[in-house]
């Protein structure tokens, strides 16, 4: 497929799960893709080798959620060395559990600095860059529109609050086209969230479809809002949970 080619593209998040399988998917498809990582440097190396024996175009980039100034760097640090960017993923996050009440601010804090901070970081740097007919994606959860179990409040929290910041920046960016959509992962089969884990019988309980995801499912989805076909989407969010929120 080609139908990105001469696209340039950043996923934060890159190195490994859903976001190693979003940045191949787009470089699949024709994207230049930079990804970024905050600890894994060898499993990040691997992504951009699997994509330059491919015959597509990589480069990693170190920066840490938390930070934001990182962020900002990254971004620009992928505009310098391909000289554009017309597509952001933002995929980076961590899922901090426990009761509240147990639940402390530095939690609170380290939550929303990575899942949400971290975006609104990205989204403004990258708004400076982005063409007539750019676009965002932000990787949000299935858990920001229901909660069927304790302890995830906070995650679901930060995931929510995506989905407000997706609808007004599509408003913001809508005059140059360029598309801002949020995609809601259910159980996913990831290294942080097997298929065979413990907890997994009781995921798919959930489900219309009792089946894990595969992380292409939703590097799929990803690529057809990057693609042409999703230049009229905007302000969207899209569930890919085998119906556990239906």
């Amino acid at each position: 497929m080609t139908s990105l080619n001469g696209k340039v593209a950043l996923v934060t998040g890159g190195s490994r799960g859903i976001g190693a399988a979003i940045a191949r998917r787009l470089a699949d498809d024709g994207a230049r893709v930079a990804i970024t990582y905050a600890t894994s440097k060898d499993k990040a190396a691997a992504v951009v080798a699997e994509i330059e024996a491919a015959g597509g175009e990589a480069m990693a980039i170190q920066a840490d959620n938390r930070d934001g100034d990182a962020v900002v760097a990254a971004v620009e640090t992928a505009v310098s060395a391909f000289g554009r960017l017309d597509i952001l993923v933002n995929n980076a996050g961590i899922f901090d559990i426990g009761p509240i009440g147990e639940l402390t601010l530095e939690d609170f804090d380290r939550t929303m600095d990575v899942n949400v901070r971290a975006v609104f970081a990205a989204v403004s740097a990258a708004a400076r860059h982005l063409p007539e007919g750019g676009r965002i994606v932000s990787i949000g959860s299935n858990l920001a529109g229901r909660v069927p179990w304790p302890t995830i409040s906070l995650y679901s929290l930060s995931k929510a609050a995506l989905v407000g910041f997706t609808k007004g920046v599509a408003r913001d960016l809508g005059p140059r086209n360029i598309t801002v959509n949020i995609v809601h992962p259910g159980s996913t089969d990831t290294d942080m969230n097997p298929a065979d884990g413990e907890l997994s019988d009781t995921q798919r309980g959930l489900m219309a479809i009792p089946r894990y995801n595969e992380a292409g499912d939703v590097a799929g989805l990803v690529a057809w809002l990057a693609g042409p076909d999703g230049r009229s989407v905007t302000g969207a969010e899209f569930t890919i949970d085998g119906g556990a929120n239906a």
